[in-house]
């Protein structure tokens, strides 16, 4: 018991970042609220809190004491609970290279570099042909974030710099970012990106990415996706991120999309401000010519009446029917304009509305005009004077009245 709370008091000086996990599954069926509650209750409330895809929560905390009484727990709310360190968040990886290096094991380098943080070693093995060969360049893992600049091994003093690890590809499914025991996907061969098809069976001539379909393996270093991972992988290293969290600082275009971006991206297509559609194109005003009241440019058109005539008149009708429709049918052909004759309806009511312009013109200059003076009373003065004046001017003859005058004088233009 004396042992393992003294591995507890040196995990405690670096580890800040903890795992927490509830078995079957029950963390799950909890609320955010009880969980703040039960994690104030054995050590305070961390410095921050994190939900793992897993269920398990991931907690950053503030100090050493904290982080031991996390460790010692047995119990979360009335559940069994195991708090364990972060396989890589408390910890940093650095090279060191040395010729020297070459005559020792990795057993016998953990032993002489314990005392400076070190709690693991590994010895970097380059493949030439089908023959691991081993390589001066050793990676030691450190029980702190913080990479130290130099180590002494032995005698020598071995310069530290960041290790940043290759991408981890899946080789399941030949996807960045998780391994083969935690795949989700399909079967999917390296060399021809065949779907449900093993890598050692391929006999394909033709290679094919299953990431960036372009032609070379799932495993060259040559693949664009290959070196975005490896950008994720410097970025986690040295920011001390997850896997997750340095891809969305990364590439935050890749997450999933937002209501915000899902609106912005359904409204980028404008239906009814499109140009095409409400542009208008409106041509300059242009003045009217004045049209003389007396003369009328009108298009013949031939109008058709049920006839309620005798027989004896039936046949004089019809004769000047045609030759009526000859004449329009000419008119249409050579598209000309005939002029008419004012009738004396119209000529009388023209008159009149002068005359009477007249009359209120020559009031206005020597008083101002009164609404009784607009008013339209057939039995007033101007009206008279008017009426006397238009007797005298017009009087045509019936010799002068043609065939169109008669047609054209209606009931309604007589009462005007």
């Amino acid at each position: 018991m004396g042992s393992q709370i003294t591995d507890i008091d040196k995990l405690s000086d670096y580890a800040r970042f903890l795992i927490l996990s509830i078995p079957d599954g029950k963390l799950e069926k909890l609320s955010p609220f009880a969980i703040e509650k039960g994690l104030a209750g054995i050590g305070g409330s961390p410095k921050s809190v994190k939900k793992l895809r897993s269920g398990d929560l991931l907690l950053e905390t503030n100090s050493a004491v904290q982080t031991k009484s996390f460790l010692l727990a047995k119990s979360f709310l009335n559940n069994p609970v195991t708090v364990t360190l972060h396989r890589t968040l408390n910890s940093c990886r650095g090279v060191i290279s040395d010729n020297e290096l070459m005559k020792s094991t990795e057993e016998e380098i953990l032993e002489g570099l314990s005392s400076q943080g070190v709690t693991a070693v590994k010895r970097i093995f380059m493949k030439k042909g089908t023959t691991l060969v081993a390589t001066k360049h050793v990676i030691l893992t450190f029980n702190t974030t913080k990479l130290p600049s130099t180590v002494k091994a032995g005698y020598i003093y071995c310069k530290t710099r960041l290790y940043i690890p290759n991408p981890i590809r899946c080789f399941k499914c030949q996807r960045f970012g998780h391994s083969k025991t935690a795949c989700r996907g399909r079967l999917t061969c390296c060399k021809c990106a065949s779907v449900d098809h093993l890598t050692s069976d391929c006999q394909s001539a033709e290679l094919l990415c299953a990431n960036c379909k372009q032609p070379h393996s799932a495993d060259s270093k040559d693949c664009p996706q290959w070196k975005k991972e490896k950008k994720i992988q410097e970025v986690r290293t040295k920011q001390n991120l997850s896997y997750y969290e340095a891809k969305k600082l990364l590439f935050p275009e890749q997450n999933s999309m937002s209501y915000s971006n899902a609106l912005k991206t359904s409204t980028s297509q404008p239906s009814q401000t499109d140009v095409r559609l409400t542009k208008v194109i409106v041509p300059p005003l242009i003045k009217l010519m004045p049209v003389k009241p007396n003369v009328l440019r009108v298009k013949n058109v031939s109008t058709t009446k049920p006839s309620t005539e005798s027989p004896s008149t039936t046949s004089a009708a019809q004769s000047k029917f045609k030759k009526h429709s000859q004449n329009a049918k000419q008119a249409k052909a050579s598209d000309q304009w005939e002029l008419v004759k004012e009738s004396k309806a119209a000529k009388k009511a023209r008159l009149l509305a002068e005359r009477r312009g007249h009359v209120l013109q020559s009031l206005s200059r020597s008083r101002s005009l009164t609404r009784e003076d607009f008013l339209k009373n057939p039995k007033s003065k101007i009206d008279e004077h008017v009426d006397s004046d238009l007797v005298l001017s017009v009087h045509p003859s019936d010799d002068d009245m043609s065939t169109s005058d008669l047609e054209d004088s209606s009931p309604a233009a007589t009462n005007s």
